[in-house]
């Protein structure tokens, strides 16, 4: 795929809400997550096992979603990025609205870099 096909392809499974498929179908093994701080999770994790379960951390520290908003991609060489607006209560945290950027490298068909800014 090229980058734009996985831009697009992780853009339409995002809006489904499928985050799983995303990353078992978009994402190298050895991928690299970093994250803006540890607000969201660990910071830096590598491999995409480590991903999965910080996406499943996350997941599981969301009490309701309420609402989420994600922006068509903007792609350039080998990179893409997205804004993705959130807006959920967290455990112990309380409702909250939370925008970011969301930047992305591809090699080889698969995201081997995904970083957050929010």
């Amino acid at each position: 795929m090229t980058t734009a096909e996985v831009a697009t392809k992780l853009v339409e499974l995002c809006r489904q809400g499928k985050i799983d498929e995303v990353q078992e179908t978009l994402y190298a093994q050895d991928a690299q997550s970093i994250e803006a701080n540890e607000m969201m999770g660990p910071k830096v994790v590598t491999g995409l096992e480590a991903i999965k379960a910080k996406s499943i951390a996350f997941q599981a520290g969301v009490e309701e979603f309420h609402s989420a908003t994600i922006s068509d991609p903007i792609v350039a060489g080998n990179s893409f990025a997205i804004t993705w607006a959130m807006d959920a209560t967290f455990k112990g945290r309380g409702r909250m609205t939370i925008e970011e950027v969301c930047t992305y490298q591809v090699k080889d068909g698969k995201i081997t870099l995904e970083q957050f800014f929010y």
